[in-house]
């Protein structure tokens, strides 16, 4: 179904988060630099209406604390290597942009000085302000917290206008799409339905952290060429998480 979402105006600051896996392309772990370009030459489309623009990418495609705390690793050194894989993911995507010509800066909740910048708010928000794309690492800089809660907290704290969660499919479904095929997509969900349906967009303390912030979630693909850009523009498929 098409729908719109009005002007690209709507939209001055918003907030991207992808997937570490969104990084692997057809490869089963790791970076696939022609998948890394290709979404950098979106989100540089973007860019390129003015919007505003910062982003969060997991580090599933590296390491998965979750996953590694299952295996009998104690799960607080667990989560802080997965946000150490979330930096090599940020300065892949990074070293993408840039070569693309769209300035940007990587801020990380852990500081490591030789690499990037620490995390300072106003700071960050004045990158914003001069049109630098603002890549978050490191999560929330605590263990226990996936980094759709970081995503959620720093668009909180940018003041973005919307959080854009790219996936494979063009929205939320009710059962998955990929497996059924009388799967339905939703044009619109609120915060509540997404945690009493248990739909699987983002954990729960990230769904409650926007609805407690009004912060609207659209999900959207991140495969379909030009789709980021549409949904700014006024058009494109999705689903939109709100109050």
């Amino acid at each position: 179904m098409h729908q719109t979402s009005g002007s690209q105006g709507q939209f001055k600051r918003v907030l991207l988060k992808i997937s570490g896996e969104a990084l692997m392309g057809d490869q089963g772990y790791g970076l696939h630099p022609p998948t890394v370009e290709r979404i950098a030459a979106e989100v540089k489309t973007v860019h390129d209406l003015g919007a505003e623009i910062c982003m969060v990418i997991g580090g599933g495609n590296i390491f998965r604390g979750l996953q590694g705390s299952a295996q009998g690793m104690e799960r607080t050194t667990a989560d802080y290597m997965g946000m150490l894989a979330t930096v090599m993911n940020a300065l892949a995507m990074q070293s993408s942009l840039e070569e693309q010509g769209v300035h940007t800066r990587v801020v990380s909740a852990i500081p490591m000085d030789q690499v990037c910048e620490p995390y300072i708010r106003r700071r960050a928000v004045r990158h914003l302000e001069k049109k630098r794309v603002v890549i978050f690492a490191a999560g929330t800089g605590n263990p226990y917290f996936t980094t759709d809660t970081a995503a959620t907290l720093r668009a909180s704290e940018m003041a973005c206008e919307a959080i854009f969660k790219g996936t494979q499919v063009d929205g939320i479904y009710d059962k998955d799409p990929k497996q059924h095929s009388d799967a339905v997509r939703y044009d619109a969900v609120t915060y509540d339905e997404v945690l009493q349906k248990r739909l699987k967009v983002m954990d729960a303390s990230a769904i409650a952290l926007a609805r407690d912030n009004n912060l609207p979630i659209i999900v959207f693909s991140l495969d379909e060429p030009g789709g980021f850009r549409g949904i700014l523009s006024g058009n494109g498929t999705y689903t939109k998480v709100h109050g």
